[in-house]
């Protein structure tokens, strides 16, 4: 009867201590995050709990369970498998506290930063770091516990005497992935491209979404989500409209008539661009930029804070002259000169 009570006992003891560990850690995070609102830090380590929990609670299990017969005739695999427990959550707590710091630093920069370009830059380069930490937490909790089979260890001495070769048979297969491992890097830290740009590739225009190490997110204004390698971004051209800042100028052409009255236009677009709320009130200009033997070509120029409000500014100004042109000055637009055919006489 004592062989099974006191395993018995010695597990359930584990998992009440793991438990009310957690439960105090969960406590003491909560009155901390009620204290320091000025950071998520503490509301955000509250997502360890579980690897916390289980990192504690196999750490109770290995020192106990040999001393209290938990499945003496199975010991080696007792240990081995809480052993891979062990590292495995390790890892996993590692990642979730440096995920918690990294972003709630983010959070603290982005609320006092008054440049907007800086802070998707900081974005943007967080997140790919966050990336390559969980990735290398990964592959090095992998590698720690393959080598606790006897057998990856016999092996070991062979796999590091081959990794050269290996790595240059890998380095030629992953040729492509690697180029876009070290474009990505290259776009994190080379501050060419960053989430919320506007940027225009192969004729279509978007905001960047998403930026891995290995591709690129674009949604385009009807909602489609274009997906590229980031290679793409560090061998060919491309337009990027927020670079220097997100303010845009365009334009608005009309093809009318030589009698449309230009000067009245001005001074219809001036009282017509400070009821557009999306207008910055930079720029507001109307000139003509070109002639044709039966049309003139009336250009106006406008501003505004990024592209998406530009497009809107551009067909409230479009839309409203015309407006105004037909219910005023109807003969500003083109006219076709006809005149009537006179039939030969039949001979």
């Amino acid at each position: 009867m004592e062989n099974v009570l006191r395993p018995l006992t010695v597990v359930c003891a584990a998992v009440v201590l793991t438990l009310v560990a957690g439960w105090l850690l969960d406590l003491l995070l909560r009155q901390a995050d009620a204290r320091h609102a000025e950071t998520p830090l503490w509301g955000l380590l509250r997502r360890c709990g579980l690897p916390f929990r289980l990192v504690l609670g196999t750490a109770v299990l290995q020192a106990a369970y040999r001393p209290a017969g938990v499945l003496p005739a199975h010991a080696d695999a007792v240990g081995h498998v809480l052993t891979l427990v062990q590292i495995a959550s390790t890892a996993w707590l590692l990642v979730g506290i440096a995920t918690a710091v990294v972003e709630a630093t983010y959070a603290r920069y982005a609320a006092v930063s008054p440049d907007e370009a800086r802070v998707r830059r900081v974005r943007t380069q967080v997140t790919l770091i966050q990336r390559v930490l969980t990735a290398l937490a990964v592959v090095v909790a992998a590698a720690a516990m393959l080598l606790t089979f006897p057998a990856m260890r016999t092996v070991g001495t062979s796999v590091l005497a081959s990794a050269g070769v290996l790595g240059i048979v890998a380095g030629i297969a992953a040729q492509s992935s690697l180029g876009n491992l070290f474009a990505g890097l290259q776009i994190a830290f080379g501050d060419t491209v960053r989430i919320g740009d506007t940027v225009v590739v192969d004729e279509e225009w978007g905001k960047v979404e998403e930026i891995t190490l290995t591709f690129l997110v674009v949604r385009t204004w009807d909602e489609r989500r274009i997906t590229m390698p980031v290679s793409y971004f560090t061998s060919k051209p491309y337009e990027n409209w927020s670079r220097g800042g997100a303010q845009m100028t365009g334009t608005v052409f009309w093809h009318l008539d030589h009698s449309a009255p230009v000067a009245l236009m001005r001074d219809r677009l001036a009282e017509i661009l400070p009821d557009i709320p999306e207008w910055d009130g930079r720029t507001g200009t109307l000139a003509v930029t070109d002639t044709t033997p039966n049309t003139i070509v009336v250009r106006a120029v406008v501003t505004a804070k990024d592209a998406d409000d530009l497009w809107t500014v551009r067909c409230a100004v479009r839309e409203q002259l015309i407006t105004w042109l037909s219910d005023r000055h109807p003969y500003a637009f083109p006219r076709v000169t006809t005149t009537e055919v006179i039939p030969r006489d039949a001979p």
